[in-house]
């Protein structure tokens, strides 16, 4: 094994959707992983298009937005190293919730539908893990979502008193 891929393993195990893999299970879907490159300003993948597969942010920085009635982007997060989205799409097989765009030079790693299958099918633990790791991040965002709305809601009801 050359450095760069134990470095790139250290890499993927620190993310939350890699974290509690052997190593075994690590090196299948490490071969699943298709690398992707972005130039600033390209769009990776698109609110409500179709979509097939994730990925894992190499490096770079990512905006992610969601589009208003009127047609205005809405700001809805920064993605950087470590982070991963598009799972919605895998879980739900529905098309993209949001925008991904590059702000930096980028560099993903993206997970097929297909390739999750044949996980699942080579390796039902890691699948199970992938899954728990997935459902966790999910469950994080979710409450920092409440916690937003809560927060504009006091906000709200702040300026509403005076």
């Amino acid at each position: 094994m050359t450095e760069s891929s134990s470095d790139l393993k250290a890499f993927l195990l620190a993310t939350p959707f890699f974290g509690g893999l052997t190593d075994p299970s690590l090196d299948l879907l490490l071969s699943m992983l298709v690398e992707r490159s972005f130039d600033v300003g390209a769009t990776v993948v698109a609110e409500s298009e179709p979509g097939r597969s994730m990925f894992i942010v190499k490096s770079g920085r990512l905006a992610v937005s969601k589009r208003a009635n009127s047609g205005d982007a809405i700001p809805i997060s920064t993605l950087r190293p470590g982070d991963f989205f598009g799972e919605m799409t895998l879980i739900e097989m529905q098309n993209r919730s949001a925008t991904v765009v590059a702000e930096a030079p980028t560099v993903l790693y993206e997970l097929t539908a297909q390739k999750l299958y044949a996980c699942y099918k080579a390796d039902i633990h890691a699948y199970v893990i992938v899954l728990q790791n997935i459902n966790r991040e999910l469950c994080r965002r979710l409450r920092r979502s409440d916690d937003r709305l809560t927060r504009h809601r006091m906000d709200e009801e702040g300026n509403s008193a005076n």
